[in-house]
């Protein structure tokens, strides 16, 4: 019989049981906790934590995470640790606000209900669920879909909301060698099953924070994003809220009028639409250049602001850098860090 020990969290002072065959963010995501993580697989350092006390083992990790000389301080990752004894860990990176306000992982049974392209490489897969009937979660999270076949999966953000009871919405990026995605191009049809496991995720609205709020996104980073926007829309929000959203050209922007139509459900949203490559052919008379260029200089004052970042790791990497720069302190700052060492269409 597997053993149990008890890990308490500091300086929360939160306890859960974690038994020795599962890591603690396992754990902590069954206990409900929403624990900050990335990648899930030792390779981005999100769940870098501390230990106070106690004996783990570590799984296979990348040193790019957890450096020698960390590990040997104390540093652990908590997605590849290991519990064999009772534990006390300091969490370096959480939100009081989030941290006890988690909805348990599920595994779930689903069938294909819809795959629609938007755009030349972006598919809307819509996923009805079978068993359970209802995965909760909160707007902006995302899951892992299993390939069919193979124990691997990837992670894709819902577009959908909380209320949407009984189906799932995702925007996804077509890649020539992604796994996934690539099944979008006819091999998956509607009827067909798909497990998926979750929710994940920290990229959630903060609802005890009254600042404004700043999107950022690019490519099917829409996705979380437009689950947010719904769902204020769904609440009929009073909150300031500006999306800025990037595409090469015209023939790459999707859901248009749908934001549109949001903006005017919110009259204090702003939406900016920003082409890095238009063409003659487009007839584009709005913003153009990297959509983090047009925030730059469209915006002033960003001390203050609530900023949620998802799309391309470039432009993350460089929003993360620009509204840094810009004022806006690292505890508003609010993405998911997913990873490419699986496969490029992984973080959609």
């Amino acid at each position: 019989m597997t053993r149990t020990h008890r890990v308490r969290f500091e300086p929360v002072g939160v306890e859960i049981e974690v038994s020795e065959d599962e890591t603690i963010l396992q754990a902590g995501f069954r206990s409900g906790l929403m624990l900050m993580h990335g990648c899930k697989e030792g390779q981005c350092s999100a769940c870098k934590s501390f230990l106070l006390d106690g004996d783990v083992d570590l799984e296979r990790y990348s040193t790019f995470a957890l450096a020698d000389y960390e590990r040997e301080e104390g540093y652990v990752l908590l997605c590849r640790a290991h519990a064999y004894s009772d534990l006390e860990v300091e969490l370096i990176n959480y939100d009081p606000e989030l941290l006890t306000s988690g909805v348990p992982i599920q595994i779930a049974r689903t069938e294909v209900a819809a795959i629609e392209p938007l755009t030349h490489d972006i598919r809307r897969l819509e996923l009805e669920l079978r068993e359970p009937a209802e995965l909760p979660f909160h707007a902006g999270q995302y899951v892992d879909i299993r390939i069919p076949g193979t124990d691997r999966s990837r992670s894709f953000s819902m577009s959908s909301t909380p209320a949407a009871t009984g189906r799932l919405e995702f925007l996804i990026k077509v890649y020539p060698e992604g796994q996934f995605s690539q099944l979008l191009e006819g091999e998956l049809r509607p009827g067909d099953p798909l497990e998926v496991q979750g929710p994940y995720g920290t990229c959630t609205l903060r609802e005890r924070s009254q600042a404004d709020l700043l999107f950022l996104g690019g490519g099917a980073g829409m996705a979380p994003i437009l689950s947010v926007l719904r769902s204020l829309a769904e609440q009929e929000s009073g909150r300031r809220a500006t999306f800025y959203y990037g595409a090469r050209t015209r023939s790459d922007l999707f859901l248009v009028a749908e934001l549109e139509s949001l903006a005017a459900r919110l009259p204090n949203l702003e939406v900016v639409l920003a082409l890095s490559e238009p063409g003659p052919e487009d007839g584009w008379e709005g913003e153009t250049g990297l959509v983090t260029d047009v925030l730059d200089r469209r915006e002033d004052d960003l001390a203050d602001r609530e900023a949620y970042l998802c799309g391309p790791p470039p432009m993350v990497e460089a929003g993360i850098d620009l509204l840094t720069r810009r004022g806006v302190p690292e505890e508003r700052l609010h993405f998911d860090k997913f990873t490419t060492t699986a496969s490029a269409e992984e973080g959609a």
